[in-house]
């Protein structure tokens, strides 16, 4: 997995004011292994309410929104970046787009292909927005609330994007899950060594193992 710091995404090492207000962790090989732990987390907990509980996509859709909201509403009016509020976000964002993805598909009919199409357009519209905004997509900028809300918008639409893809490869091209697993583990694979070995730009890195890792 590609590990980022400041230097290597051309920002500057942060002020102490502008530490204060750094909002998200230092991309390390413990940022990925918590994500991941924190998006089959968040997954399972809605598929219990939604299976096991009876509460259906459309009642789980709501109340994992709602709890999204909340949380946000604390993230972003935080400080500095607080690491069970900030994961216990990511864990919620996971789901919340995941299940975006999901209703999109089962209660609206709409096709896997056209939903990974989609949230391509809408993830790659979110980050021009962002960058014509704040001339950066690096998340060691993540320095003022506007930043912070294109980041956010950003990585629910990763997640979204991430299940939309992962399901099209699996079901829809008939892959099966495992051959999925295993193809997206080989792409990661090579933008980790491309990011390494053939210097590959690290804001770019960080974004596409973000997708691929959801």
């Amino acid at each position: 997995m590609p590990t980022v710091n400041a230097a290597q995404t051309g920002v500057r090492p942060p002020s102490s004011a502008m530490q204060f207000w750094s909002k998200v962790p230092e991309v390390t090989l413990y940022f990925w292994f918590i994500k991941i732990m924190a998006t089959t987390v968040g997954e399972t907990a809605a598929d219990y309410l939604n299976m096991d509980l009876n509460f259906g996509l459309t009642v789980t859709s709501l109340i994992m929104a709602g709890l999204l909201a909340v949380v946000l509403v604390f993230q972003v009016r935080s400080a500095r970046y607080t690491p069970w509020l900030y994961w216990l976000a990511v864990v919620l964002i996971s789901v919340v787009g995941t299940l975006i993805t999901d209703n999109m598909v089962d209660n609206f009919g709409i096709t896997l292909v056209a939903a990974t199409i989609g949230f391509s357009i809408a993830l790659v519209a979110t980050f021009a927005g962002w960058y014509a905004s704040e001339k950066t997509l690096s998340i060691h900028s993540i320095t003022s609330r506007k930043r912070e809300l294109f980041y956010w918008l950003a990585i629910l639409f990763t997640f979204a994007l991430g299940t939309a893809a992962g399901d099209l490869a699996a079901e829809g091209l008939q892959l099966g899950y495992l051959l999925s697993a295993l193809m997206f583990a080989g792409i990661i694979a090579a933008i980790t060594a491309a990011f390494y070995f053939l210097k590959l730009n690290a804001v770019l890195a960080f974004w596409m193992a973000y997708i691929l890792t959801r």
